[in-house]
């Protein structure tokens, strides 16, 4: 885990850039002042392309693409529906509520998904860290969700697992021990082709239910400006090809 971490981190955007400054910084240091100018020089123009929306957009709709936003009406009925964590962090004090993050739309989607009669029972997979957070992200999802109506005794809770992996290799534990061998999974489109292969690796029916599309067009005036957002966007997508390469 810690070794597809560290890969992942290096061929970010920024990981890449840092790497790239590092070495520029030891080539002036022992006096290759033209190949630390030319890795400097890549280190920038690396970062300022990902950082662009245009080419940021690009390539999350490479993965987002095989996933469409569908209507309620035509996502398929399945005996359990599965919500993978990373929408939301568990509070870290007692008093703390759950904090919603950019892709907490994978629970509000899941909510409406077991409100139109898709799924009775619903998996909340995801685990936590007791050194920085009272609950599994589990706990929290179902914290959320028991507010959007959805009864506690619809919800099982999945909290052992710490990767993608981990959520189906758990998650289908949970439902093989119910009889069940058929799901719709929960996620975003950008993470949706490499948990769908993981699920489907485990050797249960899987029907997929994407949610949190991030590929937009941007507006012509944003094309060639640097945006922090879209940065981000680009290391996430970069984190789904490299996780789907390492199976993880």
């Amino acid at each position: 885990m810690m070794l597809s971490k560290l890969v992942i981190a290096v061929v970010s955007p920024l990981g890449t850039a840092l790497v790239l400054g590092v070495l520029a910084w030891l080539s002036g240091l022992f006096g290759k002042r033209r190949l630390a100018l030319v890795l400097g020089g890549m280190a920038l123009v690396w970062l300022w392309v990902w950082s662009l929306p245009v080419p940021s957009n690009w390539l999350r709709g490479q993965l987002e693409a095989a996933y469409p936003m569908v209507p309620l009406h035509a996502v398929p009925s399945a005996p359990a529906l599965v919500v993978l964590g990373g929408g939301i962090s568990p509070p870290q004090r007692p008093d703390d509520a759950p904090d919603l993050g950019a892709a907490a739309d994978r629970i509000w989607y899941a909510a409406q998904l077991y409100h139109a009669g898709k799924a009775p029972l619903l998996v909340l997979s995801g685990g936590g860290d007791p050194a920085v957070s009272l609950t599994s992200e589990a706990a929290a999802m179902r914290r959320l969700l028991s507010a959007l109506g959805v009864p506690e005794r619809a919800m099982v809770l999945e909290e052992q697992s710490r990767n993608t992996r981990e959520n189906a290799r758990f998650s289908v534990a949970l439902l093989r021990a119910r009889g069940i061998d058929s799901m719709v999974l929960v996620t975003s489109a950008l993470h949706m082709q490499r948990a769908l292969g993981l699920f489907a690796a485990e050797g249960i029916q899987v029907f997929p239910a994407a949610t949190d599309h991030e590929a937009r067009r941007p507006a012509a005036w944003q094309i060639w400006l640097p945006d922090t957002g879209a940065l981000d966007g680009s290391g996430r997508a970069m984190k789904e090809w490299v996780g789907s390469w390492l199976g993880r």
